[in-house]
C-alpha cells in the first residue's frame, strides 16, 4: 500500500475529528471487543473545534465532508437519511450533502460537451446554470434540437472534471483501512472489510462511466414497463458518453419537500407505503434495484402521486438465491416465524454450521419480537443495529459482499419512507411484495423457473465434460511421462554405481596386468 494512501486516513481522521464526526459515536454502545476504538474515539474528541463542544452537536461536519472527497460525502448522504442514528439535527444538516453541494466552473461544460459529444453537442441548447450538484457530478437543465425530430427539454448530466482520481484515491485509504484492520483487529475480519471495500470499488468503477448509467436506465425500464407507481426518464443514446448523460426531463416535487408535498395534497402515508414496495420489487422480483435512493435523488409527481427516481449511476445486482433469502428474511419476521429466518441463514451460508441453529432463532426472536405492533416512530435503529452487530459477533458470522449495497439501500430507503411517514408499519406494506413473490416461486411457475436453474447448471456441467476429460488425459500422460522419467532417473542412478565400480575394476586389472608384466 502506498504511503500517500496511509497520508491520507490521517488527513481524514484529523478532519473528521476536529469538525466533530466523533461526537456522533456513543463509546457506551461499542461491544467489549472494541475498547481499542473507544479509547481512540476519546483521543480523537480532544482535538475538536471548540464551536463543536460549545454547540453541542456537528454543524460543521458537511464542510468536512465536503473537504475529504466524493467517497466521504457519499456516507454522509447514508447518514442523512438515518435521524435515528445521529440525530435529527446532524441528519439535517448533512442533508445539504445529497444534491446542494458547490457546482464546478460553469465555464468548462462546453468544451466538456463538445470533447465528449463532438457534432452531437451543438444539438443541446439554452444550457442552465446546475440545477443540482453532487459528489460525483451536476445536473443541467438543456433544449434538445436534434436533426431529425421535436425539440424537448432534457437533463444533462456532466461529470466533475478530476473525480475519477479523487475517488480512486479515496478507495485506496479505504482499502488501507480495512487491511489494517485485518492485520491488527482480530474481531473485525470476521467482517472481511476488504472484500467490502471491493465491493465499493467495483460500484464506483461504474459510477464513474455514464455509459453504463445509461444502460442501467434502459435495462430497469424494461423490467417496471408494466408497473405503476414508480417513474425513471428515458435515455437519448445519441447525446450519452463516458462523462456526460442526457435523458428526459421529469418534473417533481423533492420527496423531502414535506410542506409541498402536503400543499401539492400528495398522500404521504401511500407515498412512503409506494416508495417502500417499489424496491422491495426491484430488488425481489427483478434482482436490479437503485442503489442510491437518498432524497435528493427522488420526486413525487404531484399529480399522480408516483415515485420519480433519477441519478442510476449505483445500481445492486443479486441473484436469485439471494433474492429468495432476502424474501425469506423478511416474510419471516413478518409472520414472526424466526426458526426460518436462522434456517435460511443457515442455508446461504451466512452462519458457519457448527453454531446452533435454535440459539440463532432465539437471537433473532430477541430482535424481531419487540419490532411487531410498533410503528417506525417508536422504533430506535440505532438500537436495532447494536443489537444485530453483537448478534453477529456473538455467532461468529461473517459479512456478505455480494449484499453490501443491498444492505446499504434497505437502509437509505427505510429512512426516506420514515420520514415521509413516522407511523409506517414495514411489516404490513411489505408483506403484498413479497409474500407474492415467494406465493409465486412456491406455484408451478416458480417450480419451472427453479428446475430451468437446475437444468442449465446441469447443462453448464455436461459442456464442460469434454473438457474435464481431456484435462484428464493430458494429467495421466503427464504422470505416466513422469512415471518414465523418474524409471529413468532410478535406472540412471544405479547404473553410475555399477559403472563406477566396473570403471574401478577395470582399472586394477589394468594395473595388475602392468605389474605382473613389468
Amino acid at each position: 500500500m502506498l504511503f500517500s494512501a496511509y497520508f491520507r486516513l490521517l488527513r481524514a481522521g484529523y478532519v473528521l475529528a476536529r469538525e466533530g464526526a466523533l461526537s456522533i459515536i456513543s463509546t457506551k454502545d461499542l461491544l467489549p471487543a472494541l475498547a481499542p476504538l473507544r479509547a481512540g474515539i476519546w483521543l480523537g474528541r480532544l482535538i475538536e473545534h471548540p464551536s463543536v463542544r460549545k454547540a453541542g452537536h456537528v454543524e460543521r461536519l458537511t464542510k468536512a465532508l465536503n473537504v475529504l472527497g466524493p467517497t466521504y460525502v457519499k456516507f454522509g448522504q447514508t447518514l442523512a437519511t438515518r435521524p435515528d442514528i445521529v440525530g435529527v439535527t446532524i441528519a439535517g444538516d448533512l442533508a445539504g450533502l445529497q444534491d446542494r453541494m458547490d457546482p464546478f466552473d460553469a465555464t468548462l461544460v462546453p468544451a466538456i460537451l463538445t470533447a465528449a459529444l463532438e457534432d452531437k453537442a451543438a444539438e443541446l441548447t439554452e444550457l442552465s446554470a446546475p440545477i443540482a450538484a453532487a459528489s460525483i457530478a451536476q445536473v443541467h437543465r438543456a433544449r434538445l434540437v436534434p436533426a431529425n425530430g421535436l425539440p424537448r427539454t432534457v437533463a444533462v448530466k456532466i461529470l466533475r472534471p478530476g473525480v475519477q482520481a479523487r475517488f480512486m484515491a479515496d478507495i485506496e485509504s479505504f482499502y488501507a483501512v480495512a487491511r489494517l484492520a485485518d492485520r491488527f483487529a482480530a474481531a473485525t475480519r470476521r467482517l472481511r472489510l476488504v472484500e467490502v471495500v471491493e465491493t465499493l470499488d467495483r460500484s464506483a468503477q461504474l459510477e464513474l462511466d455514464l455509459r453504463l448509467e445509461a444502460a442501467s436506465i434502459s435495462e430497469m425500464a424494461e423490467n417496471i414497463k408494466d408497473d405503476t407507481g414508480f417513474v425513471i426518464p428515458s435515455v437519448s443514446w445519441d447525446h450519452v458518453a463516458q462523462n456526460v448523460l442526457t435523458t428526459s426531463w421529469v418534473d417533481g416535487i423533492p420527496i423531502r419537500d414535506h410542506a409541498a408535498l402536503d400543499a401539492a395534497s400528495v398522500d404521504r402515508k401511500a407515498l412512503a407505503a409506494n416508495l417502500l414496495q417499489s424496491f422491495l420489487k426491484h430488488a425481489i422480483r427483478d434482482g436490479f434495484f437503485h442503489a442510491d435512493m437518498h432524497p435528493g435523488n427522488l420526486f413525487a409527481d404531484p399529480h399522480t402521486g408516483a415515485v420519480i427516481a433519477v441519478d442510476f449511476g449505483i445500481m445492486g445486482r443479486i441473484n436469485r438465491k439471494e433474492r429468495r433469502f432476502l424474501a425469506d428474511i423478511l416474510y419471516g419476521f413478518i409472520i414472526r416465524n424466526y426458526r426460518m429466518v436462522a434456517e435460511r441463514h443457515f442455508d446461504i451460508g451466512y452462519v458457519p454450521r457448527e453454531q446452533s441453529v435454535d440459539d440463532f432463532a432465539l437471537a433473532i426472536r430477541s430482535i424481531g419480537e419487540p419490532l411487531h405492533g410498533r410503528t417506525a416512530a417508536d422504533i430506535s435503529m440505532a438500537r436495532v443495529l447494536g443489537q444485530l452487530f453483537a448478534i453477529t459477533d456473538l455467532f461468529d458470522m461473517q459479512t456478505r459482499p455480494e449484499l453490501v449495497l443491498l444492505q446499504k439501500s434497505m437502509v437509505l430507503v427505510e429512512g426516506v419512507a420514515r420520514a415521509l411517514d413516522p407511523n409506517l408499519d414495514i411489516w404490513s406494506v411489505s408483506e403484498p411484495v413479497v409474500g407474492e413473490w415467494l406465493r409465486k416461486e412456491a406455484g408451478p411457475m416458480g417450480q419451472i423457473e427453479t428446475l430451468g436453474e437446475h437444468l442449465k447448471t446441469v447443462a453448464e456441467a455436461a459442456r464442460r465434460v469434454p473438457m474435464i476429460i481431456a484435462k484428464a488425459e493430458l494429467a495421466l500422460a503427464d504422470y505416466h511421462a513422469s512415471k518414465h522419467r523418474q524409471r529413468d532417473r532410478l535406472l540412471r542412478q544405479a547404473l553410475l554405481p555399477l559403472m563406477g565400480l566396473a570403471g574401478l575394476t577395470l582399472l586394477a586389472v589394468l594395473w595388475r596386468v602392468l605389474t605382473l608384466t613389468m
